[in-house]
């Protein structure tokens, strides 16, 4: 594979120096806690001692040193803008390898929030209340992320908002060393910020950096295994490492993966569509255009989408576990749920995949959310005291039901949004699914204290899911059926010359005018 040009990071000098200015603060964290095995492992006692300070102002530095090193300099004219590397099949298997390991590591943060809380909760001394901002905290953060994350891969491009998350990443990790909670919440929130950040501009570079055709079917893969991958690999090493050093380990042991992945960056480069666009493209497209016509409509279909999957996601589902088991001998524990659910993904996410590229995108986005709707309202009916075949094949078509949604809507959003817009739709759709987590529990927990309890609670869910699948059934944008026209077959042509290492032409004769992207193509 030939190499990557160096003007891929715009100063590469600057951009390592960066890293290893914050790898020496984070390594500096990482001796204190290997120091703390005298006091098993607690360092709530320790206090923030003058080095630990030296070490956190080094990382600060240091990831601002080379987050400043890969965004192209403010005067960069459009000749300054790398050109676009002629991409093989074999550098599109590497770019999907990377970014699945991106995703899976992005994926793992989150994730590690369940299985820290009992020992954080243990070694603060904090009540049920105050470790419940752990969670708000970072899921706020994955808001901010997303939102943040989405709108820079549309202003300084994919490959540098990428590279930007990676680096937030290898610099929280000191939250395993934090010796307050405060401390520990301010990590979180930072960190929650990164992966917000990460997932929106992955599907934007995967959609234009492989060829029209099965590159749907790829995504939907890539999005539901990656979330199973990275809530495995975060249980794996908590059943080995916990036991041994305690809940602080989690996360100097992603140290290693971040490491790769920052080394893996010369096999991200940036979209060959993106950079023409960059060249050609005389202004800058306000992130307002998602709520202006003709994008409207998507950006409500996607948001009522992705908003009802957090209110089931983050809100009815955080409280099942706890239900069922309060249910007596018909109960399950919550690690079986957990399990059921990640195992479900994997066959889940094949059959969407597979729907989404042979019959229809719009079409399988509904199938899931009906299935979702359907399982809630057999809740609804049986209750928690209900038959356990029947509970059981319910829950299975819920966990079935969501891990389909979430794996279809990231996506979805990215192939029928304009190239000048998509990462900022990313980002917004990743919001507001993310948002459920700040207001879905509290709602549902109001819920459940009112009469009816958990059947009322699984109405309430269902309704907003239901709206928001006959909202994609009939006002939703197909994919498939929008690259028939013939604009968008030419773009789609367009992208594959890219792709393929070819020319884009200088000039577009076509006289359509182009739909408020303002990147010159036409909105699918």
């Amino acid at each position: 594979m030939p190499a990557q040009p160096a003007s891929l990071i715009p100063r590469p000098t600057l951009f390592w120096t960066g890293v290893a200015l914050t790898c020496a603060g984070v390594g500096q964290h990482v001796w204190m806690f290997v120091d703390s095995a005298s006091m098993d492992f607690h360092m709530a006692m320790m206090g923030m001692s003058g080095v630990m300070w030296a070490a956190m102002a080094a990382i600060v530095v240091g990831v601002l040193l080379s987050g400043f090193a890969v965004v192209q300099p403010p005067g960069a004219g459009p000749a300054a803008t790398p050109a676009p590397a002629r991409t093989t099949r074999a550098n599109r298997r590497s770019l999907i390898a990377v970014l699945s390991f991106a995703l899976m590591v992005d994926q793992m943060k989150p994730a590690t929030l369940a299985f820290i809380q009992p020992g954080m909760r243990a070694e603060f001394h904090l009540s049920a209340a105050e470790i419940s901002w752990l969670p708000t905290v970072a899921l706020s953060g994955t808001v901010v992320g997303s939102l943040v994350g989405g709108r820079a891969a549309d202003r300084i491009g994919r490959r540098a908002t990428v590279l930007i998350a990676s680096l937030l990443f290898l610099g929280t990790t000191v939250c395993g060393a934090m010796p307050t909670y405060g401390g520990i919440l301010v990590m979180c929130a930072l960190m929650g910020m990164a992966a917000g950040g990460m997932l929106p501009v992955v599907y934007a570079l995967m959609t234009e950096s492989l060829p029209p055709g099965r590159r749907a079917a790829v995504m939907v893969l890539q999005a539901g295994l990656t979330t199973t991958g990275g809530y495995m690999a975060a249980a794996g090493l908590a059943a080995v490492l916990i036991p041994l050093t305690g809940w602080r380990v989690l996360w100097f042991a992603q140290l290693p993966l971040v490491l790769i992945l920052i080394a893996l960056n010369r096999w991200i480069p940036e979209s060959a569509a993106f950079t023409a666009a960059r060249r050609s493209q005389a202004g800058r497209v306000p992130a307002s255009t998602l709520f202006k016509r003709p994008q409207t409509a998507k950006t409500l279909v996607v948001s009522g989408y992705a908003l009802a999957w957090g209110l089931v996601y983050w809100g009815f589902i955080t409280f099942l576990p706890s239900q069922l088991e309060a249910s007596g001998e018909k109960g399950m524990s919550a690690a079986t749920l957990l399990f059921i659910s990640s195992l479900l993904s994997i066959p889940t996410c094949v059959v969407a995949a597979w729907l989404y590229m042979r019959w229809s995108a719009k079409g399988t986005m509904v199938v899931y959310a009906a299935l979702t709707v359907a399982a809630l309202l057999v809740l609804a009916a049986v209750g928690m005291d209900g038959s356990r075949p029947v509970l059981l094949t319910a829950v299975i078509l819920l966990f079935a039901g969501t891990a389909g949604v979430i794996a279809l809507i990231g996506p979805y959003t990215a192939e029928i949004y304009p190239m000048a817009i998509r990462g900022t739709a990313g980002g917004w759709a990743a919001a507001v699914g993310k948002s459920g987590g700040a207001f879905g529990p509290p709602l549902i927990a109001l819920v459940l204290s009112a009469p009816g309890g958990m059947r009322t609670a699984a109405v309430l869910a269902a309704l907003p899911m239901a709206v928001a699948g006959g909202a994609v059934a009939f006002r939703g944008s197909d994919p498939g059926a929008a690259a028939q026209r013939p604009e968008d077959a030419r773009l789609n042509a367009e992208l594959d010359d890219l792709i393929r290492g070819e020319a884009l032409p200088a000039e577009r004769t076509t006289p359509t005018a182009p739909a408020a992207g303002g990147d010159g193509t036409a909105a699918p």
